[in-house]
């Protein structure tokens, strides 16, 4: 086996492992986001419990809990200062 057999698969190989980490990139966005969004949920699930008592509650949607996962606690705090005037 000469360089001519094994220099293409080296290639093919290295070729393979480029585009997998280019098209990996974006799945690890997305994978944070929807794991930010359910904690974001988790927070607001949080927030409505001990606010039940004080007669508070934040509406738990889809677009609060992602507000939330993306921004983390300043973004709950927003939300929740938001509901509060509204």
């Amino acid at each position: 086996m000469g360089l001519g057999f094994v220099l293409p698969f080296i290639v093919a190989i290295l070729v393979l492992f480029i585009i997998l980490k280019i098209l990996a990139l974006p799945v690890k966005i997305i994978i944070k986001l929807v794991i930010n969004g359910l904690i974001g949920g988790f927070i607001i699930w949080l927030i409505n419990l001990i606010g039940a008592n004080f007669g508070f509650t934040i509406t738990l949607n889809w677009i609060t809990a992602v507000l939330v996962g993306i921004f983390g606690i300043p973004g709950a705090i927003v939300i929740a200062i938001i509901q509060m005037f509204v």
